[in-house]
């Protein structure tokens, strides 16, 4: 996508710095999943229910978390208070299937990853995935 979607619609885009954690880890989660989707569809046609059952597995609460986790070593000190800030913040909901650790944690990737995206880092985005993803 050579555009940006902001670009697209000619959204002004404020200073992503300002928008709530929980604003940011509404968005991430919807480009984290996307990216997982597009990645779990590259790797050959299968049955709905089949590519919801792998989706499903890399987009809980629980992998995410051990995914954060294993990359913090790799994030930047700006990267770093984005996730922290994410995961420190107090969502009104709560995981019906993780912990309430790996739900913060989680939480605070989704954040990293909405953060990113909105930044206009796409490539570091992704490449924080991949790490990720390998590092499972």
């Amino acid at each position: 996508m050579e555009e940006s979607i902001r670009a697209s619609f000619a959204l002004p885009g404020g200073d992503v710095r300002t928008y709530s954690p929980l604003t940011l880890a509404f968005l991430g989660d919807a480009v984290y999943e996307l990216v997982i989707r597009t990645k779990i569809v590259e790797q050959g046609s299968r049955p709905p229910k089949q590519l919801h059952l792998a989706t499903s597995k890399l987009v809980k609460a629980e992998t995410q978390s051990k995914m954060a986790e294993l990359l913090a070593e790799y994030l930047t000190e700006e990267e770093i208070m984005v996730y922290r800030r994410g995961r420190n913040a107090h969502p009104a909901t709560t995981a019906k299937h993780a912990t309430t650790g790996d739900y913060r944690r989680a939480t605070g990737f989704e954040a990293l990853m909405g953060y990113l995206y909105l930044s206009g880092q796409e490539e570091r985005m992704i490449a924080l995935i991949r790490q990720g993803l390998e590092m499972l």
